[in-house]
């Protein structure tokens, strides 16, 4: 794998404004305070970025953007993922990535393929892809979990697929994978409570939700583990304990973006279906953030 996606990587939120459009000046603060505190690559139109609401030029912009801030400093990494294999690889071969550095793909949700059909639709994609693909396993989200021998048949099978993004909270499931994988292939965890437990078992880092709000806490607590500082990285993961429950208490990313509002980065806006945390949440997240701050 290309090391360059070792370490804390985060998920980012698309911010937009009290009409619905995107808040250009927001995602730049947020992009910004991802640089300024060590993130090691930035992940756009994931799911927390609420791209199913995006359309076609609204995810153009955003990467654009995106790289435009980043200037190649740090990696960036782009979800394209669908349930319509077709789908996936239209939108690949017709954005402009020239400026990406791999593709994050989920497994295609609601229709429940069988495991081989997981495997061809990633093998269908790989065969085109301009990138080197990521995996991204969160049953669930999707419905349908790629198992381990799946991941493995697939790590094995190319080297364009470089890593999987294990968001199934399912450790012996990662353990198989971490165990069997082939010289190169990284499990990335997808869970912001799982990073000290995958890195110690073999894992590369984490593609983080909290990073939005707290990304100098969650790029500390990555690096420490991964530089073997377990100890350390233990008592910062109980330290942030109470922040990562309160961001998902409603759901995400209506948990990062109260918290960032809170704070006064971006406005409290989400589009349909999603809406905002309620008002329990909203307090209990912005309490966290000001005991954050203070410590």
């Amino acid at each position: 794998m290309n090391k360059n996606f070792r370490g804390a990587g985060v998920a980012l939120i698309t911010p937009f404004k009290a009409n619905l459009t995107i808040d250009f000046e927001g995602l730049g603060k947020i992009v910004d305070s991802q640089l300024e505190n060590q993130i090691d690559y930035l992940v756009v139109l994931g799911t927390t970025a609420e791209t199913a609401t995006l359309n076609a030029v609204e995810k153009q912009q955003i990467v654009d953007f995106v790289c435009k801030r980043v200037n190649g400093k740090i990696p960036i990494v782009v979800g394209i993922g669908s349930n319509n294999t077709q789908g996936v690889i239209d939108s690949m071969l017709g954005m402009d990535l020239s400026k990406a550095d791999a593709i994050l793909s989920v497994v295609p949700y609601y229709s429940k393929p069988t495991q081989e059909g997981i495997y061809q639709h990633y093998m269908a994609i790989v065969k085109v892809s301009p990138l080197p693909v990521i995996l991204y396993n969160v049953p669930g989200r999707t419905g349908v979990n790629m198992n381990a021998e799946t991941t493995l048949r697939l790590a094995h099978a190319t080297d364009k697929i470089i890593a999987t993004k294990e968001a199934s909270g399912n450790i012996t499931e990662i353990t198989k994978i971490l165990r069997d994988k082939p010289e190169g292939f990284s499990v990335i965890s997808g869970d912001d409570n799982l990073i000290v437990p995958i890195i110690a078992l073999g894992g590369e880092g984490v593609i983080s939700v909290a990073a939005n709000v707290v990304p100098k806490e969650i790029a500390d607590l990555t690096h420490l583990a991964l530089e073997g500082d377990f100890k350390v990285a233990a008592q910062l993961h109980l330290r942030m304990q109470k922040i990562c429950e309160a961001l998902f208490i409603d759901g995400n990313p209506g948990g990062a973006k109260a918290a960032l509002h809170s704070v006064g980065i971006i406005e409290n806006v989400l589009r349909l279906p999603l809406v905002p945390v309620s008002t329990t949440t909203y307090d209990i997240l912005a309490k966290e953030m000001q005991l954050l701050l203070k410590s």
